[in-house]
Formats: C-alpha cells, structure tokens, sequence
C-alpha cells in the first residue's frame, strides 16, 4: 500500500480538520486493518517510515506486531526519538497489542534491548495472557462507548499491571483467571488498549480516537 499524501494542518487558524491525518507506523504488523478502520471514521491515513512523515500527521497508531521488533526498527529507521519527543509535545496517538506495550512507561517479562516510548504512565507486562495458544475473545465493557460491550480480540495480548495517576481505566477483563485485569487506558490525548479492535468490524474505537484527534 503507498502512502497517501499528506497536507499539514492550518496552523495559523486554529481550526481543527474535518479529515485529521493519522498516520499508522508501518514497520511490522497490523498496518492494513488501521488504515482501513481510519478510513472509515472520517480520518486521512497515511503510512509512516520516516521521520518527515512523522513530523506531517496529526496523530499516529502504533498497530499490534511484535513490540520488540517494532522497536528495533524504530532506531533502525531513526524515527525512536523523533517519535518520544512528539509524543513529550502532546502528539495524539493509540497503541493496539504491541503499541500499548510501546506506550508503556515500563514493560515486563520482555528483553533488556527493548526500547519503549512512555507515551502513558503505565506497567505492562507482555504477554501477560499467555502464548498463542490462549488467544481468546470476549465481550468487554468500554467506558465512553455508546452500544454496550465491545468485541475484543486477545493475541498473545499485554495487560496493564500499574496504571499511575493520571491515567483513565477504560476497560477491565470482566470474568475469567483474568478477572479485573486493566486492558485499555487513557491518559490525555494517548489511548491505549491490549486487545485488537481493528480487526473485528466494531470502529467504535476508533470512532473515539478520531474525535480525541479532532479536539486535541
């Protein structure tokens, strides 16, 4: 998929844009099913590899993959400190899986060489739910959805272990050896959840990250 082109905000006006661009972080993983969930809720995506088209969007998502991947390309590409100092100025951004880890103030249970953003002020231990193998769904209530519980899908998914203060708790697993474990989070303009909303149909997450987008 080429990237789509990018026009920067009108700064100079105040206004916020009716399309804000979003840029997805295109290095490994998920990237597709954002830019189409994107797409549907009003937003421009554009794919980012580099540091000027990090410096172009609006807002960025970091998509599920392998997070310590991901964040060997992010210095391979140059784009770490670029993106940890965007994010330090108040860039809008939502981690699904893998990106939550990336947002994380301190990850768990991952190697020595692995960088993270601290986008969110938050402990997440990876791959908290177990292997593959445990992957599962289930119906989560999300505070600030209209429409009743979403649909989550856990793979190999993170959960938060310490959400410091500051930081909103906008979903809980409901049941199971699982039970109150924190799986999605806000802390000002950055979203954050351990499950994968992009790829069950449900845009209601990202219906809220648009408009977070939007009145940012």
């Amino acid at each position: 998929m080429n990237a789509t082109s990018v026009t920067a905000p009108a700064a100079d006006t105040g206004q916020t844009p009716s399309r804000p661009v979003i840029g997805v972080l295109a290095l490994q993983g998920d990237v597709r099913e954002h830019v189409a969930a994107l797409a549907s809720c009003g937003a421009e995506p554009v794919l980012v590899r580099r540091e000027s088209e990090l410096a172009a969007v609006d807002a960025l998502v970091l998509p599920g993959g392998e997070s310590t991947a991901i964040s060997k390309l992010l210095a391979a590409f140059e784009l770490l400190e670029p993106l940890r100092a965007r994010l330090r100025d108040g860039l809008p951004a939502f981690g699904s899986c893998a990106g939550m880890i990336l947002l994380a103030s301190e990850v768990l249970d991952t190697r020595p060489d692995a960088e993270h953003l601290s986008g969110i002020d938050m402990t997440v231990r990876r791959n908290a739910f177990g292997r593959q193998v445990d992957s599962f769904e289930t119906d989560l209530p999300f505070a600030g959805l209209p429409g009743g519980p979403v649909r989550a899908v856990f793979i190999r998914a993170p959960w938060v272990e310490r959400a410091g203060e500051g930081v909103e708790v906008l979903a809980t697993v409901p049941d199971g050896p699982a039970a109150g474990r924190i799986v999605a989070v806000r802390q000002g303009n950055v979203l954050a959840t351990s499950f994968h909303p992009e790829v069950t149909g449900d845009l209601r997450v990202h219906r809220m990250f648009v408009e977070m987008v939007r009145s940012a």
